[in-house]
């Protein structure tokens, strides 16, 4: 039996027939940049998280750069986040000339440690930048605490998280702005590349939806009033206005913005799977519940819930200390498992420059050599959750 990490292709078959004709109904239609399933996808999206606004964008790392370049961040600027986490949140704050400042994280939930973060607050840093690492959230009211205190702006993160709930409060509505990503490894992904940004923030969403689109039209013109305190009549699209063919506003631009939006043919395919995914995320939490009784007498260290949370398990994530001759022995059996995260980002050698050395964060150190993942997607049939089960044991 070859059990995949993840299967993208059981999840499809699963929904084909409703993935097949929407996608078919976008290709026959011809508009295929924002228009109808774009704007209804930001609405059904938003709605589901608890938010004013949902500005969809061409993938989760653009979401992060669009999201800290609306609250203003920018050269000069420091941004302190986690350091045991995927690249693109720390790539995100360098992109927009910001410098990232790396906290350690707790050992039981992989997240950033709370206490530890004061600590690197300077004079320039402007925000927070937690991760809801695997889908399960961070310490938030610790962390707005923080926040308030020193009058810094928080950016969740959310890329893992899709339907996650902390102390009964969606992921996506703890913060001043938040991320997802439709990566299709994604709890809720798309055929391809895919991004949002949640806030309740009016003016922070008038600024993301200008930046997306080359800071053109009337986003851009609502963009370029708000930040210049101009108060003036904005020209509106025409009803016939075609962002596929031609959109006469699109030539006028107010701000130096980016090309980062989700096409027709993902906008439609997500407002299927965006039915599915609570029922999804709940299979998800049975497996893991199955894996957690199955494993808890091994010397694997299995995952930790926060009893204020409601994780969706992108990832189950165990630990060992014998890690490589496990997951080789696991492949020999034909169960595969990803390594989350082999180098925590302080160490990463893009960020050398940052003077960041082995030992400066113990705990992500010691997680990177130890954790790993095992398949928890929710096309599982029992006869493989036992399989992997059984394999692990022997």
């Amino acid at each position: 039996m070859n059990i995949p990490l993840i299967d993208l292709k059981a999840q499809y078959n699963s929904i084909a027939e409703d993935l097949d004709r929407v996608t078919k109904e976008v290709l026959s239609s011809a508009n295929y940049i924002m228009g109808k399933n774009v704007t209804e996808f930001e609405k059904e999206f938003a709605e589901y998280v608890g938010v004013k606004h949902a500005i969809s964008v061409g993938n989760g790392t653009d979401a992060l750069v669009i999201a800290l370049k609306s609250l203003g961040i920018g050269k000069g600027d420091e941004v302190i986040t986690t350091t045991f986490t995927f690249f693109a949140t720390a790539e995100s704050i360098s992109a927009v000339g910001a410098k990232p400042v790396f906290v350690d994280v707790e050992k039981d939930t992989f997240n950033i440690d709370p206490s530890q973060i004061e600590s690197k607050i300077t004079k320039n840093t402007k925000a927070i930048m937690p991760v809801h690492i695997f889908g399960q959230s961070a310490k938030m009211d610790e962390i707005n605490e923080i926040a308030k205190k020193h009058n810094l702006k928080v950016i969740e993160d959310a890329c893992q998280a899709i339907g996650g709930k902390y102390k009964g409060k969606s992921i996506g509505t703890l913060s001043d702005v938040a991320c997802f990503s439709f990566f299709p490894t994604k709890n809720l992904g798309c055929a391809g590349d895919g991004g949002i940004i949640v806030t309740d923030n009016d003016e922070v969403a008038t600024i993301a939806r200008a930046l997306r689109t080359h800071g053109s039209g009337e986003n851009g013109q609502k963009a370029y009033n708000l930040l210049n305190n101009i108060t003036e009549e904005v020209e509106k699209a025409s009803s016939d206005a075609n962002d596929t063919v031609y959109n006469p506003l699109k030539y006028y631009n107010y701000l130096i913005g980016f090309n980062t939006r989700l096409d027709a043919i993902q906008a439609a395919i997500l407002r299927v799977k965006l039915k599915h995914i609570d029922k999804w995320n709940e299979k998800r939490r049975e497996i893991a519940g199955i894996y957690n009784e199955s494993l808890k007498d091994t010397e694997l260290v299995t995952p930790t819930v926060l009893g204020d949370c409601s994780p969706v398990y992108h990832m189950y994530i165990l630990q060992s200390e014998d890690r490589e001759s496990l997951l080789n022995k696991l492949k020999e059996k034909g169960v595969a498992t990803g390594v989350y995260y082999p180098v925590p980002l302080h160490l990463q050698k893009v960020y050398k420059d940052l003077g960041y050395k082995e030992g400066d964060m113990p705990v992500a150190e010691y997680l990177s050599h130890r954790t790993f993942a095992i398949p928890v997607y929710p096309e599982l049939t029992e006869e493989q959750v036992e399989h992997i089960i059984k394999s692990i044991k022997e």
